[in-house]
């Protein structure tokens, strides 16, 4: 690849990164690197399907209450307002591109529309039980054909350029972004990629978990990136666990989307019992942070393994037709989903929190951009309402689009190559296998679905450990594929726990033992590194 300067770099392939290109391909020369193939992230995972309130007897104002009464209290208003009276134009850009949502002639918007857990109203649009797999291929398509996109595979992206990397004369008062190294897997040569705008939009941290609904990419890259750039994050301590994983040993992070509750799955005990009536009015519809925690107090208490969620009283047609993915693949493993319950368990599924940003997806240091999962943009608050997340996606790609579309032009300066002169290659690497395992268990053991001061503290001392380990062999060795994970997986698990020991109450997917009780004023968790 000769050229190496770019209109916009974008960093990341899920639905937020594609949107962006889309929105920008015919003025701009862009560049996308993804660590693995284009088809590989976590948006092409997603089952359930984008929110937006079309039906007549429905209304933004109404989509708006749903995820301000999940967020519990820390949504921002006004971007909710924004994103749910933009959630029309998102599902008719999309259609544009080709995506093919499951139909209904019967309902006036032309779609079948499902319900999920925390929404009043039938409002999520959907392609069987695998939309965010048809919106992914759809969009690839697109992006292929485009000349101006430019698709870098097996790449990932090390740090961000900023002013602090130039020499002393080239520096200016006003802190920028001006383009990423990148590591090239399989060459294994680190780049230097020059761009006018940059955009991280490589997903969450999930991936910091022992068990999540995650593709192995999730390891908050791009929040990592930011948070060594300067950049200010807001609400780490807000995992979504998602309460229905299928539990079995070889289903790795299969997803039992929220739609087979909204479609009348009913949670159960292993003897049969419904327990969900006794912790929420709502029951399966009530949200995902008080559904995840009523069957961890239920595994808790029983010394269970799993619970199990029970839809074969539904007709097996209807299940067939609406979970084909679901259904396909709890038939390989020996479950008939016509005939028996699902065994599922929570896992950490969702980033709410993430780098701060502005209605245009701008971060505070100029020229860098955030969207997606790896932005926090306050529609989520302290737990995200199920379906919000692919379409704020679509909605702040098109709005950082229309501002990056709008800013002048830079002078760029040269920017250094990446300095390997005083490294050498890795003599041990089993020490980030072993790292990257004990790292995964105790944010799973010390910082879950239910917290202690005492576990984060516990959890606090063993990242310090890690981190100074994995500094030094990172300034020591090569970088490689895996330490890079590692090391943004490290810098993700320290702010989810530096943002939950500063959060004294319970709110939305935060519960702690020490401060159980919902303080009467809700407010945000802002950390921000000190730049030298």
């Amino acid at each position: 690849m000769p050229d190496k300067n770019f209109d916009i770099l974008i960093i990341g392939s899920g639905l937020a990164g594609f949107a962006l290109a889309l929105h920008l391909a015919q003025r701009k020369k862009i560049c996308i690197i993804t660590k693995l193939v284009a088809e590989s992230s976590a948006s092409a995972w997603a089952q359930g399907g984008i929110a937006a309130a079309l039906s007549s007897d429905d209304s933004p104002a109404n989509h708006v209450q749903d995820t301000l009464n999940a967020g519990a209290g820390l949504c921002d208003e006004r971007m909710t307002r924004y994103v749910a009276e933009h959630a029309a134009i998102a599902i008719h850009w999309l259609i544009n591109q080709g995506v093919g949502f499951t139909g209904d002639r019967h309902n006036e918007t032309g779609y079948h529309l499902t319900q999920e857990g925390g929404h009043s109203m039938r409002r999520i649009f959907h392609s069987g039980d695998a939309t965010g797999k048809a919106i992914q291929q759809a969009l690839i398509c697109k992006i292929r054909e485009h000349s101006n996109i430019t698709m870098l595979e097996n790449h990932i992206a090390i740090d961000l350029i900023t002013n602090d990397k130039l020499s002393d004369h080239t520096r200016s008062t006003q802190r920028r972004c001006f383009g990423a190294y990148v590591l090239d897997k399989k060459q294994d040569k680190v780049m230097t990629l020059t761009a006018q705008n940059t955009a991280l939009a490589t997903g969450g941290a999930s991936k910091v978990y022992l068990y999540t609904t995650n593709p192995d990419t999730a390891t908050g890259d791009g929040i990592a990136m930011g948070w060594r750039a300067g950049c200010q994050i807001a609400n780490m301590e807000f995992i979504q666990f998602h309460p229905t994983c299928l539990y079995h040993p070889h289903a790795k992070s299969f997803l039992i989307s929220e739609a087979v509750r909204g479609e009348g799955g009913i949670l159960k005990l292993p003897n049969g019992a419904r327990f969900m009536p006794q912790h929420d009015s709502r029951a399966e519809l009530a949200p995902r942070d008080i559904v995840a925690r009523a069957i961890d107090f239920e595994m808790k208490k029983r010394g269970l393994d799993c619970v199990y969620l029970d839809i074969s009283h539904k007709p097996a047609n209807f299940l067939k037709a609406h979970f084909p993915t679901i259904h396909a693949r709890c038939l390989e493993l020996g479950i008939d989903i016509t005939k028996e319950p699902i065994p599922v368990v929570p896992a950490a599924h969702y980033t709410c929190g993430g780098i701060v940003t502005d209605q245009r997806g701008r971060t505070g240091l100029s020229n860098l951009y955030a969207i997606g999962e790896t932005a926090y943009t306050g529609l989520h608050g302290a737990n995200r309402l199920a379906s919000n997340s692919l379409l704020e996606c679509v909605v702040f790609a098109q709005a950082a689009a229309e501002d990056i579309n709008n800013r002048p032009g830079l002078d760029l300066p040269a920017l250094p190559d990446w300095d390997e002169s005083r490294v050498t290659d890795a003599d041990e690497e089993i020490v980030i296998a072993h790292n990257w395992d004990e790292l995964r268990r105790f944010m799973w053991n010390y910082v879950g679905i239910v917290r202690t001061t005492k576990r984060l503290q516990r959890a606090q001392r063993r990242i310090e450990l890690l981190h100074e380990e994995i500094n030094e062999y990172y300034t020591n060795f090569r970088v490689t594929s895996d330490l890079l994970e590692l090391r943004n997986l490290v810098d993700s698990a320290n702010l989810i726990v530096q943002s939950a020991l500063q959060r004294h109450e319970s709110r939305g997917l935060h519960f702690s033992k020490d401060y159980p009780d919902i303080l009467p004023v809700a407010q945000n968790t802002v950390l921000q590194k000190t730049i030298k």
